[in-house]
């Protein structure tokens, strides 16, 4: 396919997924004023109402991404559970998938992530492949370690930290991979962006915070309290995983900072992530915009930190299923630096993602506090609950 260019009359950029990410990136593309296609299974997923060209459809069938991807001049993902084997046959028709179905594909599979790490001399947990239950309950001196599935797990689910042997039943029945639990100082997440002309460009590394049952992130706060040569460290090891795999696009890692200064990696994402949303309003350009940067091939923007910045997820109250209300609403609304993003769902479920909350302070002191205030503040409830 001879593609346009951006910007040029009937240029389309196709995405697969429709969700929160999606909806972001929708609104970083209102102010380049592209043509987004969107594909989701959900008619009301959240970017279903910001694009005339949303369509409804399977996203892991291959011939259904096929017939919405040949429409495109460039297509990208904001979920990796996507059919890898439609994006093959898209680059086979000349469509730009970016990234690649190869990173894609690589991504899927945490088994295959892992390995990855290990074949490219990229520090890792130490780890072993697992077929089912049967064979981690065989690994009790493993332990305490993390059982992740193989395939399908995000946002927590497909993670399960076992301790003891009398744990041991909570293990997947399915393929997967044991890794030791490693005794961190902090966890990390660096987000790297690589145009199709090799350029690259990385965001300030973030501090994560994650709920203490659920394995998703609480909030998080930037730039990390870290030492400058552990950032250093940080960017180095994200942008040689990002040359390594060719990325075209963002790529999110996380990385435990270990008590000594070293890092290891935990996972990686091909994509926006959750640990970006903050640059909205804290960097000089977002994730989401350096996103469209880097698959349209465009100069990457600067990704420096023009303020202190905290990131905190809403989630769907424990216990509360059905259409969603937002309660303290204006409290935080009051609070100086404070900006919302309402994701669209219209209900909400038990530690569902349904919006984050972005505050900015020079000051680290009063940042901390203004995260505990919307935290304290701020709940999601189904509309016949308080």
């Amino acid at each position: 396919m001879n593609a346009p260019r951006p910007f040029a009359p009937g240029f389309r950029l196709g995405v697969l997924g429709g969700g929160q990410l999606g909806r972001m990136l929708l609104q970083a593309a209102i102010d380049f004023n592209l043509e987004v296609a969107v594909m989701d299974p959900d008619p009301q997923a959240p970017c279903a109402s910001l694009t005339p060209l949303f369509r409804h459809g399977s996203i892991t069938d291959a011939q259904s991404v096929v017939e919405f991807g040949r429409q495109c001049h460039v297509l990208t993902i904001e979920i990796e559970n996507v059919s890898a084997e439609g994006l093959r046959a898209l680059e086979g028709m000349g469509v730009q998938v970016r990234p690649p179905a190869r990173v894609v594909e690589l991504i899927q599979d945490k088994r295959a992530q892992k390995q990855f790490y290990r074949d490219n001399g990229i520090p890792t947990a130490p780890f072993v492949l697992t077929r089912d239950r049967a064979e981690v309950e065989a690994l009790a001196h493993w332990l305490p370690a993390v059982h992740k599935l193989g395939r399908e797990g995000y946002d927590g689910r497909g993670v399960q930290i076992i301790r003891t042997p009398e744990q041991l039943h909570k293990a997947f029945d399915k393929p997967g991979l044991l890794e030791k639990l490693i005794d961190f100082k902090k966890e990390i997440s660096v987000i790297v962006a690589r145009n199709a002309s090799g350029q690259t460009q990385a965001f300030p590394a973030v501090e994560l915070v994650y709920h203490p049952e659920h394995n998703l992130v609480d909030y998080l706060v930037s730039p990390a309290a870290i030492e400058p040569a552990e950032e250093s460290a940080a960017h180095a090891l994200a942008l040689e995983i990002a040359q390594k795999i060719q990325l075209v696009g963002i790529l999110a890692v996380e990385m435990f900072l270990l008590h000594d200064g070293s890092l290891m990696v935990n996972e990686m994402a091909p994509r926006t992530h959750n640990s970006g949303h903050q640059s909205i309003e804290a960097n000089f350009s977002s994730q989401f915009e350096q996103h469209l940067r880097a698959v349209l091939d465009l100069p990457l923007a600067s990704t420096r930190e023009k303020i202190p910045s905290a990131m905190v997820n809403l989630l769907g109250q424990d216990g509360h299923s059905g259409p969603a209300r937002y309660l303290g609403m204006e409290e935080v609304l009051s609070i100086e630096g404070a900006s919302v993003h309402l994701y669209g769902k219209a209900n909400t479920k038990p530690f569902r993602k349904m919006g984050h909350v972005t505050v900015v302070d020079h000051d680290r002191g009063r940042l901390v506090e203004k995260i505990h205030q919307v935290k304290r503040c701020l709940r999601v409830v189904s509309q016949a609950q308080n």
